[in-house]
């Protein structure tokens, strides 16, 4: 999988958990403490984070409730 298809799925994802209202780039990158370019260039797949595609297939190698258990410990250490 190529990162900007991550990038588009996981932002699409949040579109519809918004209810299906778009979420602007900068709106996104705003949520995640990067630049707007950044998050912009990730998206369209002009720079790769090499991070993103390794924590998608450490996270596929998981079962579902791991992977949940694994994603809510990730969001208390970002609060």
């Amino acid at each position: 999988m190529k990162i900007d298809d991550l990038f588009n799925i996981l932002h699409n994802s949040l579109e519809s958990q918004n209810n299906g209202k778009k979420i602007s780039l900068k709106d996104m990158a705003l949520r995640f403490g990067i630049s707007m370019r950044t998050y912009q260039d990730w998206k369209l797949g002009r720079a790769k984070p090499q991070a993103a595609g390794v924590v998608i297939q450490m996270l596929g190698k998981l079962e579902d409730d791991e992977i949940i258990r694994a994603v809510r410990k990730i969001n208390k250490l970002g609060e």
